[in-house]
């Protein structure tokens, strides 16, 4: 029962982390050049990852692989938010 709760915590924690990242990159960070190179999805998820590790330190039901995949999740919602500001660019 315990292992079931752990892993939709970390299943909840990863696609929050996606779906935030990718609208506040769509939203916010729209006319930002650097949120389209390599490297911004890359330095997000790590830096997700690090805040996070010390939460999930905390909580009794989730791990370290929580916080990884956490920033993974940042990571993909990044460079999709990316992908899709850029998209509606060159379309419009």
């Amino acid at each position: 029962m315990f292992h079931f709760l752990g892993f939709a915590a970390t299943i909840a924690a990863t696609v929050f982390g996606y779906l935030t990242a990718r609208r506040f990159v769509e939203e916010k960070l729209r006319y930002v050049d650097a949120i389209h190179t390599l490297k911004a999805p890359i330095v997000a998820g790590a830096v997700a990852a690090l805040v996070a590790a010390p939460i999930v330190w905390l909580l009794p039901l989730v791990g370290g692989g929580t916080a990884i995949l956490f920033g993974a999740g940042v990571a993909f919602g990044v460079a999709n938010g990316s992908r899709e500001v850029r998209k509606r660019l060159s379309a419009g």
